[in-house]
Parts: structure tokens; C-alpha cells; sequence
């Protein structure tokens, strides 16, 4: 799947392209689950520039088809998923660099693994790298019915943290709930901010994480404890307002960070270190696949819609 001009979800189109032979650091990959996540709209539409052009995907799962000549780690029929490689996940088969690869083990399947790398290793930085969570932390997590929100919803409840969830509607509220949320929020209501601290008797959180953005931002500054820190990480429902600085010593001395999941794994140690603390969240259940549609590959552009349309809940996969 391609893009040529930025867009609606329309522009991206099939193309058949040659595929070259793995260079000598390369595997390649046939894949069998390929992740969405909401970057991808934002790459598509434009919000996020690329060079015109251009493939789309960040993440998949497969069996490995061919490796490079100084490719020692892999070989061929290996269980493998991968992120951080560079656009193209969109595809039947692609190259990629092997130090972008992690092994699977046998208790994460394809499907999981596609629903999980991306997302998984987005919650596993905020929860373990930008703000350690501890036992007995408040934590709030916008979007808590989303792929990567009950994700970190069911972590950050299994690290022993005291978890409110918010999301845009009653339904996905329950669905937070099921998540791990000791209470869900719906942030369409007027005044959700105050209903939020009248569940929690006035206590606001450690850390708030925010991938809902536009819509969330300014009441997350509102959330956080005195010293607390602010994770705005997505903009689903826009980009956040520009502040002032002194706007965080007003509201408690807080922290302000912008995080992403690709500098925390941009180097190979780390990237498969970090994807062996997610696979073990995963083995002791504290991280589960939550996948809420599968589309063939061909009908990419209806899995685009359906996360724009706000109506789905859990992970998106396109299957080759």
C-alpha cells in the first residue's frame, strides 16, 4: 500500500513492486499480522510530512524468507516481529535490517504480536522509562479503551498503581473498566475534570498520560498532583495548545514531557531488552491483546476510517 499525495484514507492505493534480495544486515520477512497505529493517519493525511512517494506501517509479525550474508541471529522459517524499520509494514513481504527484529517467543502469537510490538512498547517506555510507575501511584490514562490505553491501563494495574481511565463514551468506559480502570471517565461529558475528582475524593494523579491531546490537554494540566508529570504522547483529537512555560509552575510545578516510543528503542541492546520486559508482561498476563478488527491488507483504507471515526476499540490488524 502507497501513498502519492497526502489524504483521505481513498489516496492509498495497491502497487505490485520488485523486491531485491536481503542486503547483508537484511532479513527478509513474509508477513502474516500487520499493526495499525493512529501515526499512520497522521502520516497519510499529512499532519506528519513524508517524501512523496511513500509506503505506510510500522509494525508486523511474519516468518522469516531469506537473510543477509552476516546475518547470524536469524534464519529462515524464524518467528519474528518487528517496529522502528522504517515505513513499509503495509506489505505482503519487505526487507529489513536484522538489528530491527525480535525473536518470538512461543507464547505470543503472529496476531498478538502485530497487535502488541507498536503499541506494547509504547506503554512498556511510558510506564518503565519516562515515568516509573510504583505501587501505589495514581495514575490517568486518556483514551483507556484504545489499543495502547488498556494496554497501559492493565500494566500500570498490574505494577500496583490505582488507575482512572477516561474515553468518549459510556460503552468504552466499561470497556476501560474491563481494562484494569478502578473508575472510567467519559470525557464527552461537560464537566469531566470535576466529575473525575469527585470519583477520586480531590486525590489527582502522579502522572497523566495523554494521547487524546487537543481535547484533554489543558484538564490534564489540571489532574496532576503538585510535582506530578504530564505524558502527552498522541493528538487524537488534535494537536495540544501551545502554553507557557510559567503555565506549569501556576498549576504545581509540574513536568511537561513529549515522548516517543522511537527514541526509546532506537538502538538494538535496548529496543530487544525492552521488547523482552514487554514479552514477559505478557507471559505473566499482564498484558493481553485486545484486537477490535481484522481487514484484509487490499482494504487497508477501511481500517484507516474506522480509527477515524473514533468507533473502534483495541488493536487494528490488516492480515496479508
Amino acid at each position: 500500500m502507497q501513498i502519492e499525495t497526502p489524504g483521505p484514507a481513498s489516496n492509498m492505493a495497491v502497487k505490485t513492486v520488485p523486491l531485491a534480495e536481503p542486503g547483508a544486515n537484511e532479513i527478509r520477512i513474509r508477513h502474516t499480522a500487520i499493526g495499525f497505529n493512529f501515526i499512520d493517519v497522521y502520516q497519510r493525511g499529512g499532519a506528519y510530512a513524508l517524501p512523496l512517494p511513500s509506503p505506510l506501517g510500522h509494525e508486523a509479525a511474519g516468518i522469516v524468507d531469506a537473510v543477509g550474508s552476516n546475518v547470524t541471529d536469524f534464519g529462515v522459517g524464524d518467528r519474528v516481529a518487528y517496529m522502528n524499520a522504517g515505513l513499509g509494514a503495509y506489505a505482503d513481504m519487505r526487507n529489513v535490517s536484522a538489528d530491527k527484529v525480535v525473536p518470538l517467543p512461543d507464547n505470543v502469537s503472529d496476531e498478538d504480536a502485530a497487535a502488541l510490538i507498536f503499541k506494547g512498547m509504547t506503554a512498556q517506555y511510558l510506564l518503565k522509562h519516562t515515568c516509573p510507575v510504583q505501587a501505589g501511584d495514581m495514575v490517568i490514562v486518556h483514551a483507556a479503551a484504545g489499543g495502547v490505553g488498556q494496554i497501559l491501563s492493565r500494566w500500570a494495574k498490574a505494577l500496583g498503581a490505582f488507575v482512572v481511565g477516561t474515553a468518549g463514551s459510556d460503552e468504552k468506559c466499561a470497556i476501560a473498566r474491563d481494562a484494569g480502570c478502578d473508575i472510567a471517565i467519559n470525557y464527552r461529558n461537560e464537566n469531566w475534570a470535576d466529575d473525575l475528582l469527585a470519583a477520586t475524593d480531590g486525590r489527582k494523579a502522579r502522572v497523566v498520560y495523554d494521547a487524546v491531546g487537543k481535547h484533554t490537554f489543558m484538564h490534564s494540566l489540571d489532574l496532576a498532583q503538585p510535582f506530578g508529570m504530564v505524558v502527552l504522547y498522541g493528538a487524537a483529537s488534535g494537536p495540544a495548545p501551545d502554553i507557557a512555560p510559567e503555565i506549569l509552575n501556576k498549576k504545581g510545578c509540574l513536568f511537561l514531557t513529549r515522548p516517543s516510543v522511537f527514541p526509546h528503542n532506537a538502538q538494538q541492546d535496548r529496543f530487544r531488552a525492552n521488547a523482552a520486559d514487554l514479552f514477559d508482561a505478557i507471559g505473566r498476563g499482564y498484558v493481553k491483546a485486545s484486537i477490535g478488527a481484522r481487514f484484509s491488507l487490499e482494504d487497508a483504507a477501511k481500517a484507516h476510517e474506522l480509527a477515524e471515526s473514533r468507533a473502534s476499540t483495541g488493536a487494528i490488524l490488516m492480515i496479508p
